[in-house]
């Protein structure tokens, strides 16, 4: 995109004041999508997102600027603002830069853009259509087909130059019900960084409509979860959402480093239950959220978090390093060139433990089975969350028993780590879209299923 010479004279430009690092970030992002809804094709979407952020630190200080001039004057032109912005001084390291290779253990077989618009239709006409003519009740569906081509450069003051090109291919299904008690929603979204094999290898685009289908269906004729506190089993995939959020956010470099993370200084401690064991990898072939390198140019890692409860590494990025007399993990992340980059999680799930599941249900007298999980809200300073359950059960004599809507779980992170106290053998990932201050980035959640063994259940 930039040639490594031009990248050297930026760099140069931006750390002229005295800068100890100087980091430009390049992209070029191709994003398309095909939506349906009432039984048509109502938009085909195309955008880019092309342009340049420039970056200095001296010290714990940090400036940031970006352009979407990408030609030699706009770039000095940016460069000498975020120079001037660090303050008065000399050049104090020079720039050399030397290509990189990081390899790419991501092979795309069907490159979306290449592909024809009557190719992905087929596709998003076999989930919708599938969802849509799975039961009378289902009286909505909105289909969606996503694919993202993701061209990135980073060059910096530590002699990196590499580029990247990042394709992720995602279908998301929702399913609206109606059994005569009210609207229920069902949703299926599944992804990978692949092109459209994606639909011939691991996912049947029809089996995903009837899935988001199913569970509308279900969730149409549940009656209202009863509220309080109780034992709560939470299955794999998308359930591992509560420990990204209530927990992930809180091993990030961005709060960590500025002591606002309920596990700041907590290294070498317990902050789990033994049987609990996480990672971060974002180095699995062709997953949703694996990169080869992160956006400043670290090898993509697979950092263990937990290790049976005891707390053993942060997702770190450079600047967060800084302040935290640590090294960065390969975790820096940005939506794109116009946000800051900071620390972000991969793919971040519970490792399988020993624990059959069908013993985790037996175990529970009366509690809730949490299926599958929706969205809330964190307070990543102290864990504090609530979520809903998309779809849940009560389980009565350790048997899955009649489906309950309006449930949710509210606590804190540090509590729910302590109280896992089974854990089973069928991890499973789920993809999403993770948002905080450096934008919205693609990532896997997962874990295998869990037992709780007492929280609290919003319901009525």
């Amino acid at each position: 995109m930039i040639s490594r010479k031009l990248c050297e004279r930026v760099l140069a430009a931006a750390a002229s004041t005295g800068a100890d690092y100087a980091e430009l970030f390049a992209e070029k992002t191709f994003n398309r999508s095909v939506n349906m809804l009432d039984d048509k094709v109502q938009t085909v979407g195309d955008n880019v997102v092309a342009g340049v952020g420039i970056r200095v630190f001296k010290g714990l200080r940090s400036v940031a600027a970006s352009t979407v001039d990408t030609s030699e004057e706009g770039l000095i032109r940016c460069a000498l603002q975020a120079a001037q912005a660090l303050g008065e001084g000399k050049a104090e390291i020079s720039i050399v830069l030397k290509e990189r290779r990081f390899g790419d253990i991501h092979p795309i077989k069907l490159v979306p853009g290449s592909e024809s618009l009557s190719r992905k239709t087929d596709i998003l006409k076999s989930a919708y259509f599938a969802a849509r003519k799975a039961d009378d009740a289902i009286v909505q569906v909105d289909a969606s087909l996503l694919d993202v081509d993701h061209n990135i450069l980073v060059a910096n003051s530590d002699g990196i130059y590499a580029e990247d090109r990042q394709i992720r291919t995602r279908l998301y299904i929702t399913a609206v019900a109606d059994k005569g008690q009210g609207t229920q929603t069902g949703s299926t979204g599944p992804g990978a960084r692949k092109g459209l094999e994606f639909f011939e290898e691991d996912v049947d685009p029809a089996a995903a409509g009837k899935e988001a289908a199913r569970q509308a269906l279900v969730m149409a004729g549940a009656g209202y979860c009863p509220a309080g506190v109780m034992p709560v089993v939470i299955d794999n995939g998308f359930g591992g959402v509560i420990f990204h959020e209530a927990c992930g956010h809180s091993l990030e470099a961005s709060s960590v480093a500025y002591g606002v993370s309920q596990f700041a200084g907590k290294l070498g401690q317990q902050i789990a239950n033994e049987k609990v064991s996480a990672v971060d990898d974002g180095t699995i072939p062709n997953a949703w959220g694996s990169i080869n390198f992160d956006d400043e140019g670290t090898p993509s890692h697979r950092n263990v978090l937990i290790e049976k409860g005891i707390l053993k590494g942060y997702m770190i990025d450079k600047y967060g390093g800084r302040r935290m007399g640590m090294a960065p993990t390969g975790n820096a992340r940005r939506q794109n060139y116009s946000f800051v980059t900071t620390s972000r999680m991969t793919n971040t799930f519970i490792l399988d433990g020993e624990d059959k599941n069908e013993d985790i249900i037996a175990s529970v007298e009366y509690g809730l089975y949490a299926k599958d999980m929706g969205g809330g809200s964190v307070n990543p300073a102290t864990g504090g969350f609530n979520f809903a359950v998309k779809e849940g059960y009560m389980i009565r004599n350790g048997k899955v028993c009649e489906p309950v809507r309006g449930a949710s779980l509210v606590g804190t992170g540090s509590e729910i780590l302590m109280k896992i106290d089974m854990v089973g053998q069928n991890l499973r990932r789920a993809q999403g879209m993770c948002g905080s201050s450096s934008g919205s980035i693609p990532t896997d959640v997962g874990q295998p299923m869990i037992r709780v063994s007492s929280i609290t259940v919003g319901g009525r």
